[in-house]
């Protein structure tokens, strides 16, 4: 895919942040609609008018999709309305970072699994069908996971598990996709460490891995769904993380992480919103 022009396009969690970046780039390409969906809507009317007043065509969305009611009944009004989406972004996401017997099981780990892992599938499955049956017209599916996904880490249990689920689940809707005969539907899964949105306020970088900034991590994921890449991890750290991780015998990994690289230590003063 050279370009989003002509393409219907949807994003969650598109109020702010990367959200947002990714609907600027929308725009600048030339999609045909940019499909907002957010919970914030006095920031999703912000960012609507001033996409609006950059020429793009815009449909903004108040959804709350920790609520499978209300991603069904905004699947179901963005299909009447515009019809299915080309693309789609699960790009919404929470956090709690705190030991796992401090959570709440409503507010924090019922909250926290229902959007960093539920709502991806939900939403997905709402659309993939559509994208499936419009063979000929490439289709992307691109799910924001985290490199927690892949790493454990303290004061992080429960947002980890959410995001080892949502890895788990969009790396294997991509291999269904393929051996099922769908290669035009291509699923690329992302996997950054800390990014500056606010979200992770307050927590530490790690050995030669720095905070990212949004716009090198959508400008990177931009590029990655277009090309239909598989999977995105955000920086090379990660991966020599996972490697060693994987060789070493877990408590070496554990000192490792701890008193070298830095990982089990960067929740220690997070803030967050």
């Amino acid at each position: 895919m050279q370009t989003v022009a002509g393409k219907k396009v949807l994003i969650t969690g598109a109020a702010m942040g990367m959200g947002k970046i990714y609907a600027q780039l929308a725009a600048r390409e030339g999609a045909a609609n940019i499909i907002l969906w957010d919970i914030n809507q006095a920031e999703l009317e912000k960012t609507a008018a001033e996409l609006r007043a950059a020429g793009a065509t815009v449909h903004s969305y108040l959804v709350d999709v920790s609520s499978l009611d209300a991603i069904t009944a905004a699947a179901a009004q963005v299909r009447g309305e515009i019809g299915d989406p080309d693309i789609l972004f699960n790009n919404a996401g929470v956090v709690r970072g705190k030991y796992f017997w401090e959570h709440d099981p409503v507010k924090d780990i019922a909250f926290t699994m229902s959007i960093n892992a539920m709502a991806p599938m939900y939403i997905t499955r709402e659309f993939l069908p559509a994208m499936i049956a419009r063979r000929g017209a490439e289709q992307r599916v691109v799910n924001i996971a985290s490199a927690a996904g892949l790493i454990s880490n303290p004061r992080m249990s429960v947002y980890c598990a959410s995001k080892w689920s949502c890895t788990g689940w969009s790396d294997s809707v991509r291999l269904e996709l393929e051996q099922a005969g769908y290669p035009h539907v291509r699923v690329t899964t992302v996997n950054p460490t800390y990014i500056a949105t606010g979200m992770f306020e307050g927590a530490k970088s790690m050995l030669f891995t720095p905070i990212l900034t949004p716009q090198y991590v959508t400008d990177r994921v931009w590029a990655a769904m277009k090309a239909g890449r598989p999977r995105l991890i955000l920086p090379w750290t990660v991966y020599l993380s996972n490697a060693l991780r994987g060789l070493l015998p877990v408590r070496v990994f554990d000192w490792l992480a701890r008193h070298v690289f830095g990982v089990y230590n960067t929740m220690d003063s997070f803030k967050g919103r």
